[in-house]
């Protein structure tokens, strides 16, 4: 099988029902389309067996999040290129065919993403991914297209072909060999930033991520968990804290953790003064968190560094996104791209 689009579901029937129909028009002859169900206990499974029979379904025993399901699932996929679909994602026409024929031209192309619109305003790009993520030299990751909280209206101005820092999990397409020689995503995370981190393992070991903009899918986003759930603020924090420790280069590492930590605690007193007392809260039990997965976090950043010869600076900005947003009041990433600005 050339290409597996495999959809992770989470009683997710409402989203099946209104999305499964464009990923079934607009397949392609050579990708099948797979549904890998995370023990949903709604009618979910049932719905796909009645109404697409010609839909793979995988059932997971347990529902291990969205790093778990994937792996779980994947070991069952034989595939050249497996594409992450959310189950809360419409598609568009040729919204395959052109990032396969991207990837096919360049063995070093590791993974890719499509441009990410929002499904309910389809001229402004959405949060999980816009057109291509990046991250800052504190590990604050952003995209184009989305400073921040700040969501840019599509003009075509991201419509160049480009290499990213890391590819959104709501519409990942990844070779499916180089995916199982990282081992997967990492079941730590449970849900959120896992792509990042294993976009930025893979760059490590000296392959690309990119953006395709010739095709397009339109995103919910929040189709799990809502952007303001105090558990998002956790897995946000906590898994942000993983993904440094786990990832950046010995050099000023212990002091850019440091750092990092002091810019959450300015995180947790902002959401203390404007009453969001239960973030506060997850701020303090990500940190909690951490502390404990520490041990076991530092000894997958040594048997990690084995593998690494040279630690990737593409893609990376090298300025405080935070700074350019909150003091230097730049909301866009045309205002930041700027020379010497990007390794």
């Amino acid at each position: 099988m050339k290409v597996a689009v495999v959809i992770l579901n989470w009683n997710g029937k409402n989203f099946l029902e209104k999305f499964l129909p464009s990923v079934f028009s607009y397949n392609s002859s050579y990708a099948e389309i797979i549904v890998a169900d995370n023990a949903s206990t709604d009618d979910s499974v049932s719905f796909v067996k009645n109404h697409y029979p010609l839909i793979k379904v995988i059932e997971n025993t347990d529902n291990g999040g969205f790093a778990k399901g994937y792996n779980d699932a994947l070991k069952l996929v034989d595939a050249e290129y497996y594409v992450l679909l959310n189950s809360d994602v419409e598609v568009s026409p040729n919204w395959i065919d052109s990032i396969i024929k991207l990837m096919d031209t360049d063995k070093n192309i590791a993974a890719c993403q499509p441009k990410i619109l929002a499904f309910d305003n389809k001229h402004v790009f959405e949060y999980a991914g816009a057109a291509g993520g990046f991250i800052d030299k504190y590990g604050y990751p952003f995209c184009r297209g989305r400073i921040l909280d700040t969501l840019e209206e599509d003009k075509g101005q991201y419509n160049d072909v480009r290499e990213i820092f890391w590819a959104t999990g709501a519409c990942l397409f990844v070779r499916s060999e180089l995916y199982h020689k990282v081992n997967g995503f990492d079941e730590d995370f449970f849900a959120h930033m896992e792509e990042i981190d294993l976009c930025w393992r893979l760059k490590n070991l000296g392959y690309k991520i990119m953006y395709c903009p010739d095709s397009t899918v339109y995103h919910v986003g929040g189709g799990t968990l809502n952007k303001t759930s105090p558990q998002k603020t956790y897995l946000n924090f906590r898994n942000n804290l993983i993904l440094l420790c786990k990832n950046h280069p010995p050099q000023y590492f212990f002091l850019k953790l440091m750092w990092r930590m002091n810019l959450d605690g300015v995180a947790g007193i902002k959401f203390l003064f404007a009453r969001q007392f239960l973030h506060f809260i997850a701020v303090l039990k990500a940190h909690k968190s951490f502390y404990f997965t520490l041990g076991r976090t530092l000894k997958k950043r040594k048997a990690l560094k084995k593998h690494i010869t040279k630690y990737t600076t593409s893609a990376v900005y090298l300025h405080s996104i935070v700074a350019d947003y909150y003091i230097r009041g730049k909301r866009t990433f045309k205002e930041i791209d700027l020379k010497n600005r990007f390794l």
